[in-house]
């Protein structure tokens, strides 16, 4: 059966104190928004419409970065969330299939557990997805009846029996797109928020004598992020799991506690990963590779038998082949390094492309812009580079060829060719020693 997903993302989150939109906060790299959209992407979903306000042109912005064919709807006035979810029914007019709510700052909740919700659908009419609470404080209770969930209770409207259960909502809820709008339709306000809640459609439904069942999940699932503390709390939650599965993956991290993954990370088996290593968006790691410590490595590919680090920065499109040596303080931006190249000290390397098995001395640059245009620096295969080589891009530098230290290359080198390209050094005898005592001298007489 098809399945449409409605994230709903229209919250202000006036708790973050925050100008931007709360599903907009990141963790491990993206959006909370990308996290619910990725864990429904699971569903292989139809369709999937997100229900913005509070800055909706940027929350519009980043989901279709994601998802380029989202729908989004905009919900002016917050009235509950019966409301919100109402408000994706013309972008669902005539879908034929389930349809799915989610919360764009509940971020955590897995595939399996979205699966087990498809799967109940089967046999129930409305699916919800619960958890037991250890602390169930201020969670809408549900209220279970012959095995069947019979009715969700907001904190405020429940009773003192019914605030001791245990079994709490989550908020997410499957059913029929054309049953779900119409029950939503019957849904009133007379509570005590003057809210339209979501949660109505189960006693409504019940009293039409539908079927309504509870999914149970843990509770660490259903974390929603309200504050810059959760989110913070969020984020050392994600780490945590992804440490664990890397792991779990073959990965050897020799202290995991200082290892940050995004969102999207990337890493094989047998790979090395030392203390204070941070993963940005878009990094993949083949197999066998070591990153050193207190490297910082975003939007790469690293292949197999790849040194990096220590201290060394891999920005987007930097692209290492196997056994690529990139060492202390070097930073690879927009940059393809083949296999067995090194590039080993104090230097960096923008839009530029290095043979295989060449060797760059410490202190290179590739001097990749003008101040209005990059420029691309090509070197070819068994290339030396000279320490402190400044390549003012464009230049190529041919394979087999060599620059000597300290020149600035402007022209292309022929493979083979020796490059030097500095100012005649001079000697003048004696003339530091009265150099300097006539600075002393001077120094002397201005005290």
């Amino acid at each position: 059966m098809a399945t449409a997903l409605i994230i709903l993302g229209a919250g202000m989150g006036t708790r973050m104190n925050s100008d931007m939109p709360k599903v907009l906060h990141e963790i491990a790299g993206a959006p909370m928004l990308v996290h619910a959209m990725k864990s429904g992407a699971a569903l292989d979903p139809a369709r999937t419409v997100i229900v913005a306000g509070h800055g909706a042109a940027l929350v519009e912005k980043a989901a279709k970065a994601y998802e380029p064919d989202v729908a989004v709807a905009i919900q002016t006035e917050q009235l509950g969330t019966a409301h919100a979810v109402d408000q994706a029914r013309d972008a669902l007019k005539g879908f034929s299939g389930d349809a799915l709510v989610l919360y764009g700052d509940t971020p955590f909740i897995r595939p399996e557990t979205l699966a087990a919700m498809t799967a109940a659908r089967l046999t129930h009419d409305i699916v919800v997805l619960g958890f037991e609470a250890l602390d169930a404080g201020r969670y809408g209770r549900l209220i279970m009846k012959d095995d069947q969930l019979d009715r969700i209770v907001e904190f405020k409207d429940a009773t003192d029996d019914e605030r001791a259960v245990t079994l709490c909502n989550s908020g997410v809820i499957a059913a029929d797109n054309a049953t779900l709008f119409d029950l939503i339709s019957a849904v009133g306000n007379d509570n005590a928020s003057g809210e339209y809640y979501l949660t109505d459609i189960i006693a409504i439904a019940r009293a039409r004598g539908m079927s309504a069942t509870v999914v149970r999940c843990d509770e660490s699932e259903t974390l929603g992020i309200n504050s810059r503390a959760e989110l913070s709390k969020a984020e050392a939650l994600f780490q945590m799991q992804a440490r664990t599965a890397a792991q779990a993956d073959g990965v050897t991290l020799t202290a995991p506690e200082t290892v940050f993954f995004a969102h999207d990370t990337v890493v094989g088996r047998d790979t090395v990963v030392e203390p204070n290593v941070v993963f940005g968006p878009g990094v993949t790691v083949e197999s066998g590779a070591t990153i050193r410590a207190f490297s910082h490595l975003e939007g790469c590919h690293v292949s197999r038998g790849a040194v990096v680090g220590p201290y060394a920065r891999l920005r987007p499109g930097a692209e290492l082949a196997e056994n690529v040596k990139v060492g202390n303080f070097v930073e690879i931006k927009n940059a393809q390094i083949a296999d067995g190249a090194k590039v080993n000290h104090l230097s960096y390397i923008g839009d530029a492309t290095i043979g295989a098995r060449s060797n760059i001395g410490a202190g290179t640059i590739t001097c990749n812009y003008d101040g209005v245009f990059k420029h691309k620096t090509t070197i070819g295969e068994d290339t030396f580079i000279g320490s402190n080589t400044m390549l003012v891009a464009p230049v190529t530098v041919g394979d087999a060829a060599m620059t000597g230290s300290g020149s600035v290359v402007t022209k292309d080198v022929p493979p083979g060719d020796l490059a030097v390209a500095r100012a005649k050094q001079e000697n003048k005898a004696g003339f530091a020693v009265r150099l300097f005592e006539k600075l002393k001298a001077r120094k002397a007489k201005g005290s």
